[in-house]
């Protein structure tokens, strides 16, 4: 394929360190065959007066990508994403406890919802920093009260923005047959964007990322190459 030919064309490998302990985070990023050394941070995900989500996804991601950057070697490129799950303008994280999640599960059963991801790359000891935000409409399932009590009694629940995954296949919360945005998103980490911004930094793909992430989580996507543009 001549766009996936243009994508590893050139490819650099560069030293990586994300900002993260998410798993998901880290199991989307091999998809790239980027290497990173995981260094998880943490920052305040209180929302400032009238921030809307992507405004917080977007300053969250930057103050984790600065922490790890404050003691990080000069030139290491750091990658930090947040993302943020709102319903009517309510902002959703990760449930403080199983209580929280049971409400954040009974709120969005059978409706449509937005994932927001910020994304910011930058290196340690440089001026320079690129930023991103995905923004993907996710449309939810009328799931049992049953189900999501079971869901929420896994454990499953308690680490992720919303108190859902769309790749728990035992719960499947998501109305997939309704799904046309970024996948990889609401997992947490929109490959595409991250490409863009490596590609800012004169970095090319070392895979072909939405092959591999189709390929990852069995969903075709129809959007990467807006994404990604004509020089993908």
């Amino acid at each position: 394929m001549l766009e996936s030919r243009r994508m590893t064309s050139g490819a650099a490998a560069p030293h990586l360190v994300l900002a993260s302990a998410s798993p998901r985070r880290r199991e989307l990023l091999e998809l790239t065959r980027w290497t990173a050394q995981v260094r998880p941070a943490q920052a305040d995900e209180q929302p400032l007066a009238g921030e809307d989500a992507a405004g917080l996804a977007r300053r969250l991601s930057r103050a984790k990508a600065q922490v790890v950057a404050a003691d990080s070697p000069s030139g290491s490129l750091i990658l930090a994403a947040d993302t943020v799950v709102t319903l009517d303008g309510a902002l959703l994280g990760k449930p403080a406890d199983a209580g929280e999640a049971r409400s954040m599960l009974a709120a969005l059963r059978g409706r449509e919802h937005e994932v927001v991801t910020g994304l910011t790359l930058l290196v340690a000891g440089d001026a320079w920093e690129a930023h991103d935000v995905c923004l993907t409409p996710v449309a939810m399932r009328e799931y049992t009260p049953d189900e999501a009590e079971a869901y929420v009694n896994s454990g499953a629940a308690l680490d992720k923005a919303g108190a859902y995954g769309i790749q728990d296949h035992g719960f499947a919360p998501v109305a997939m047959e309704r799904m046309t945005g970024c996948f990889a998103n609401v997992m947490g980490l929109p490959l595409c964007h991250l490409a863009r911004m490596m590609r800012r930094r004169g970095l090319a793909a070392l895979a072909d990322i939405p092959a591999a992430c189709q390929a990852h989580t069995h969903y075709t996507c129809a959007i990467y190459p807006q994404i990604l543009g004509t020089d993908a």
